[in-house]
């Protein structure tokens, strides 16, 4: 069941100079939601459990964390799909250190589900190695003492074979059953990507902004499960023969979800097809953009053609040699960083809105590598030639609730980069 809790800013077709003022916030707010629901609080699956985000048919976007000033809680959220399990998760995400996360998981295994996991083995291991390997302690030592557990409680759990990165990030629930579905997005299962970092002193001070993807249904699980069997059996990064097929793109609420993954499948072409489309804006939050990426030759031609293209990028990130900071900046495009003490840590976002129609969202950065070499993936969220009008409301609906999180962080969270 769900109950509106909030309404958000009007979404509609890009026309004149309503897409601005729009973003401003200055467009009154919309109160119809045809075929779906903003600022939902769910009961039934975790009775308790406050979720905020937007649900488009069987489309459920979040973003946050709430310590943050996020309206979702990331870490509830990632918990309540995992307890709602039946049968099965199969889970591949490129690091665990939350151990209430792991807790979740540990209580699927102790309920007999099959519970399988793939996890980067970078986080398990020390650099460089202690000179006491008997010795607890380290930076990755809630990492250990997580896996440990994982394997005590009899859970099938491998590192990667990638040797790039394993930059996955999602969870099959319940796959050929019903109540199947995928959560995926851009949060690792970590106390600083979900918002319960607490931590004030130490290496590791602050939260990662971040969002939550989840895709109900068979064709979905299907589809993550495929892709899990394939990571499953050793075939990684790019060590795979290039002969699977892509996924197919479906419908859900009469939205178009078309999922793709890296290396294999090309996420990046796929960004700039759709950024070429474009017809207004472009916005989008970013943790990784840099030069070795063609999607920012892409921005720097559509700038001078579009009314607004704007994004906010991670402060560490942004500043360093390789990143594409100053050429975008070069071109005109406006960009924005995390503001020094804010709390936020990372702007941990691989986020982007397309004519305020069009939301594309994954684990996917910017960069060269994770187009060529690490396990990725990518979810595109409509289609910028919908004629259909009621599958036009929905994805706009997800594109309005992205874009006000995009413009939350800028406002609030971030300062300008001056050229």
């Amino acid at each position: 069941m769900a109950r509106i809790l909030a309404p958000r800013l009007g979404a509609r077709l890009p026309d004149g100079g309503a897409g601005r003022r729009r973003f401003l916030g200055l467009l009154p707010p919309q109160t119809h939601h045809p075929r779906g629901t903003v600022g939902v609080e769910r009961v039934g699956e975790h009775p308790g459990v406050r979720k905020m985000g937007v649900q488009v048919g069987g489309i459920e976007l979040f973003t946050g964390p709430a310590v943050l000033g996020g309206p979702d809680d990331i870490d509830a959220v990632i918990r309540d799909f995992i307890s709602g399990a039946k049968h099965s998760l199969s889970i591949a995400v490129q690091e665990l250190d939350s151990r209430p996360i792991a807790e979740a998981i540990v209580a699927a295994a102790h309920n007999r589900l099959r519970v399988r996991i793939i996890l980067e083995g970078d986080y398990l291991i020390e650099k460089p190695a202690t000179a006491d390997p008997w010795a607890l302690g380290g930076g990755n030592e809630d990492n250990r003492t997580i896996y440990a557990a994982l394997l005590r409680a009899g859970i099938d759990v491998i590192t990667d074979l990638n040797p790039a990165i394993f930059h996955q990030k999602f969870v099959v629930r319940d796959a050929g059953q019903p109540g199947a579905g995928v959560l995926t997005g851009s949060a690792n299962f970590t106390h600083t990507d979900t918002g319960t970092n607490t931590a004030t002193t130490g290496r590791v001070i602050g939260n990662n902004l971040n969002h939550v993807l989840i895709l109900r249904g068979q064709r979905a699980a299907g589809q993550y499960l495929d892709e899990f069997t394939r990571m499953r059996s050793g075939t990684f990064g790019d060590l795979h023969e290039r002969v699977e097929p892509r996924p197919r793109e479906f419908k859900l609420g009469g939205v178009r979800v078309k999922p793709l993954f890296a290396p294999r499948h090309g996420p990046e072409m796929e960004i700039m097809k759709q950024m070429l489309k474009a017809a207004v804006s472009v916005d989008f939050a970013m943790f990784t953009f840099a030069q070795s990426s063609g999607i920012d030759d892409t921005m720097i031609r559509l700038a001078p053609a579009l009314q607004r293209l704007q994004g906010v990028i991670d402060r560490g990130q942004g500043g360093q040699q390789w990143a594409a900071t100053a050429p975008l900046l070069e071109a005109g495009v406006e960009l924005s960083r995390n503001t020094i003490g804010t709390g936020v840590r990372k702007i941990h976002h691989k986020l982007m809105v397309i004519d305020e129609r069009l939301t594309i969202v994954g684990s996917f950065n910017y960069t060269a590598p994770a187009t060529t070499l690490n396990d990725e993936n990518i979810i595109v969220l409509g289609d910028l030639e919908e004629t259909d009008p009621a599958a036009e409301a929905g994805q706009q609906q997800i594109a309005g609730y992205a874009l006000t999180e995009i413009n939350r962080i800028t406002t609030t969270l971030a300062e300008p980069i001056n050229h």
